[in-house]
């Protein structure tokens, strides 16, 4: 059984670090009019800084708080040249009913097979109630117009979650 967690740990994904180069990656998205899209991030960085956060699951408590935390600093946000974009494992019809229950204002990107959680490392061990698991890792990136990572958190907590940001990118 040991031998079992420590391959499991060894898969798991490195963490990015600030002056990497951001992984490029396309996914399916909900955009805050409804619509469905496909969303490159290196599309995005070519005129826009962004704020890429990863979270466990639309709908539940933390997750909800976190996004509409966002949605309402989205504005300050702008003003400091950052897009924001949300991404979870969760469905497509799921991400329009949380952006439509919470008038969530930007981008949600659904990653259900977990491959851009990987490349971020936003997917790995983490504590829950003092046992170890493995699951989504709530995460967030600042991303350059030239595709470096400029902050990368890990283990952040949902509420307080983007002022803690709005203080590192200020």
């Amino acid at each position: 059984m040991a031998d079992d967690i420590d391959s499991a740990a060894s898969d798991l994904p490195a963490r990015l670090e600030v002056g990497q180069s951001a992984p490029d990656f396309t996914l399916p998205a909900v955009l805050p009019d409804g619509t469905e899209t496909q969303l490159t991030l290196s599309t995005l960085t070519a005129h826009d800084k962004v704020v890429l956060y990863f979270y466990p699951a639309a709908m539940t408590p933390g997750c909800t708080t976190e996004a509409c935390d966002f949605r309402d600093n989205l504005a300050r946000l702008g003003a400091l040249g950052y897009t924001v974009l949300g991404v979870s494992k969760d469905p497509l019809p799921k991400l329009h009913r949380f952006m439509e229950r919470d008038h969530i204002s930007f981008p949600l990107l659904s990653d259900p097979d977990l491959t851009v959680h990987k490349l971020y490392g936003a997917y790995g061990e983490k504590k829950l109630y003092g046992k170890v698991h493995v699951g989504v890792i709530r995460s967030a990136f600042a991303i350059d117009t030239d595709g470096r990572i400029t902050l990368a958190r890990y283990n952040v907590r949902a509420k307080g979650h983007v002022d803690s940001l709005m203080k590192a990118l200020s």
